[in-house]
């Protein structure tokens, strides 16, 4: 990047590269979840701040991890590979934020601080090593899954989310990973990239994508005693209908826009269900 460079023009680079649609994405989500489960205004922001530092850091990091990768794949949509912000502020970008993000996670107590720690933990080294193995799925399972724990923890008493809360929040991560490739799949192949998704392929991974997070709905509304809700009986029809699309066209983009439809849905049972034991 040219010394010349309007600081306007390096901040908005900066912005970008800490991938800001879904850090924003799962910030909110934890966000809402905080407020749904009672964490109060004082809490609620704490999870914000923690998980928003944690999403930045995760977002900084990878783009400063994959610099040399997307250099060379011509990766217009990366400010890294284009030269509009240098790689050692991106890196001390990711570890500032990460650095912020030990204190405002643990000032929603010591457990629940572990607890976001540890899949934050798990997003580096996806970044860094496992999304290059067949192992590419687990820290989405791991990051998704401990997110209702971290806001369950930091209520009173400490209590851990209900277990299918924690299954359902697993799933939708792990389907949110097989999703989330299906775009870049194929210059993921070319670059080395050798994930799970990447290895079983674009139709296998489409399908998975729709059953692991129509799976997590299921659990949604399953899971809580007492007669399914209307609105549960109507995420599973929708979920059911998405499944068949998408198995009936398993070559199709259907499988990609069902498994974020299926998600979205996910994440409005999540809001409404995260909650201690």
């Amino acid at each position: 990047m040219s010394e010349t460079v309007p600081p306007g023009v390096a901040v908005s680079a900066l912005v970008r590269a800490c991938h800001p649609v879904p850090a924003a994405a799962v910030t909110v989500f934890a966000g809402a979840m905080a407020v749904a489960a009672g964490r109060g205004v004082a809490g609620s922001a704490l999870v914000v701040a923690a998980v928003g530092a944690g999403q930045l850091s995760v977002g900084w990091s990878n783009d400063r991890i994959d610099a040399v990768r997307d250099r060379v794949a011509g990766r217009r949509d990366k400010p890294l590979a284009t030269g509009a912000v240098r790689p050692r502020t991106v890196a001390a970008a990711a570890v500032t934020a990460l650095v912020l993000c030990v204190p405002l996670s643990l000032a929603s107590g010591l457990l629940a601080g572990a607890v976001h720690l540890l899949g934050v933990a798990a997003a580096w080294a996806y970044n860094g090593w496992l999304k290059r193995t067949v192992l590419s799925w687990l820290p989405y399972a791991l990051a998704f899954g401990l997110l209702p724990a971290f806001v369950a923890l930091g209520l009173p008493g400490a209590p851990w989310p209900y277990p299918w809360v924690t299954a359902a929040a697993a799933l939708l991560g792990t389907g949110a990973h097989f999703a989330n490739v299906l775009p870049d799949l194929d210059e993921d192949r070319a670059a080395g990239v050798l994930g799970l998704p990447q290895r079983l392929g674009r139709t296998a991974s489409g399908l998975l994508a729709v059953v692991l997070t129509s799976a997590a709905t299921v659990l949604l509304v399953v899971g809580p005693t007492g007669p399914v809700r209307a609105a549960g009986w109507v995420a599973l029809a929708l979920t059911t209908i998405l499944t068949t699309a998408a198995l009936a066209a398993p070559l199709s983009r259907l499988p990609f826009l069902a498994a974020m439809a299926a998600a979205a849905v996910d994440v409005l049972l999540l809001v409404t269900t995260t909650g201690p034991a």
